[in-house]
């Protein structure tokens, strides 16, 4: 049992490095493929994409044929996406390497999530889950940090090679100690060891008559839009932007700008159980008191660093870094409110619909920043400059107002739907 997770967080990890293997090396990237700044936005963009739009069929398939077989080829097609990135000579290529990467990441953490499910007793599953994500976040700082510092020490081939090497290694362990039930099991089941209660684990979406009755209740969108608000800024600037704002804009070293981004990391993972434990305390106030306040949060912060006049001193940076890590956690409240707002039986759909929201703010976050350079010329490293990353930062303040608007719209549905507000009195001729 403990070796199969071992395995799985493991591959977690690695899968998670894969996913942001760009974050500190995003200088590097535009340079090696020549690529100007939308061009190089692409790379994530696409990569997240296909992770989104795989969510669904990796449901599917884990419901046919279990984590065993999904990791391992989810391994295979991350050693090959890095292979690919490791030799490919135009950027071209190097896009078509992010999606098959995005593609393989995809099957990783459902397929761990599954193992828990089967593996462990339910009423230990939630307290699992927790840890694997928060193990698995470790894998950003090794992209930030290790993988960075292979490159700049050996070559990029040399560094994302052996990322691919790590991904083949990781596809013959899971094919080798991975089983996707425990013997005696001739299904992926979930036991209660306390109430002997035993429950088929079933991940696939119900994509027809689920999909529009989880949406059309409040609490679903009010998850959706929880989703979309709260983690995209940490996402753009971990995944790509980061990096290459704080060295080339701020002027940061390397060792600097890392420990800046590993910082949003830390602080994330420390941040996430504190908030988990104030959502359940607070169940009908999470959104005035922990959500809507971590946007505000994360806005003011970013706004003072944009409006400060030059550069802005260190330890600024580091109040902007702990700022976007409280975004993460706060996400995770989105899933409170799918869950509590969902029957069982609808529960998958509507996690799936929530997990949306905050894909598509980190596409859009990361495609308007790469627009935003471009059109101010700063299309490639040489061309950076502080104000022009200041300016491209400042898109991301539309996608915080919208998803706020949306927030406090459905937060005000959603308590009337469950009965905790008065509906609205009609006035004359029948409107509201």
């Amino acid at each position: 049992m403990w070796l199969i997770w071992t395995v799985g967080v493991a591959a977690y990890v690695l899968a998670i490095v894969n996913r942001t293997s760009l974050s500190a090396v995003g200088v590097d990237a535009a340079q090696r493929f020549d690529a100007d700044a939308s061009m190089l936005s692409m790379l994530a963009v696409l990569q997240l994409v296909v992770y989104a739009s795989m969510q669904i069929p990796v449901g599917l398939m884990l419901d046919r044929y279990g984590a065993r077989p999904m990791m391992t080829i989810g391994m295979i097609l991350m050693a090959v996406g890095q292979l690919a990135i490791a030799f490919a000579p135009t950027v071209g290529i190097a896009v078509v390497a992010r999606m098959l990467l995005g593609a393989g990441d995809a099957a990783v953490f459902p397929s761990v999530l599954r193992l828990i499910a089967t593996w462990f007793p339910a009423q230990r599953a939630p307290v699992m889950n927790q840890v694997t994500g928060i193990v698995g976040q470790m894998g950003q700082i090794v992209a930030l940090i290790p993988l960075a510092h292979l490159v700049h020490s050996t070559s990029w081939t040399i560094a994302f090679g052996s990322v691919a090497g790590l991904a083949v290694l990781f596809a013959v362990l899971i094919f080798a100690l991975i089983r996707n039930h425990p013997p005696g099991y001739k299904g992926d089941v979930s036991v209660n060891t306390d109430t002997g209660a035993i429950e088929i684990v079933k991940s696939s979406v119900d994509t027809s008559v689920g999909i529009r009755a989880a949406w059309a209740h409040p609490g679903t969108r009010l998850a959706f839009w929880t989703h979309f608000t709260t983690p995209f800024a940490g996402t753009a600037f971990v995944i790509l932007w980061g990096v290459p704002f704080l060295t080339v804009g701020q002027g940061l070293t390397m060792g600097q700008a890392s420990a800046v981004a590993s910082t949003l990391v830390v602080v994330g993972v420390v941040f996430g159980p504190m908030l988990g434990a104030l959502s359940a305390k607070v169940p009908n106030l999470r959104s005035r008191l922990l959500v809507l306040p971590t946007v505000a949060i994360q806005l003011a912060a970013w706004l003072v660093v944009i409006l400060w006049p030059g550069r802005a001193p260190l330890w600024m940076l580091f109040v902007l870094a702990v700022a976007l890590a409280v975004g993460g956690p706060a996400s995770m409240i989105a899933f409170d409110h799918a869950r509590t707002h969902n029957p069982s039986h609808r529960l998958s759909t509507a996690t799936g619909i929530t997990n949306v929201g905050g894909f598509l703010a980190a596409l859009l976050a990361l495609f308007f920043i790469g627009v935003a350079m471009d059109l101010q010329g700063a299309s490639r490293p040489e061309d950076y400059t502080l104000d022009a990353f200041k300016i491209a930062f400042l898109t991301q303040v539309p996608l915080w107002l919208l998803g706020a608007v949306f927030i406090a719209i459905e937060r005000k549905r959603t308590r009337r739907h469950i009965g905790l507000d008065k509906p609205r009195k009609k006035r004359k001729g029948g409107r509201e």
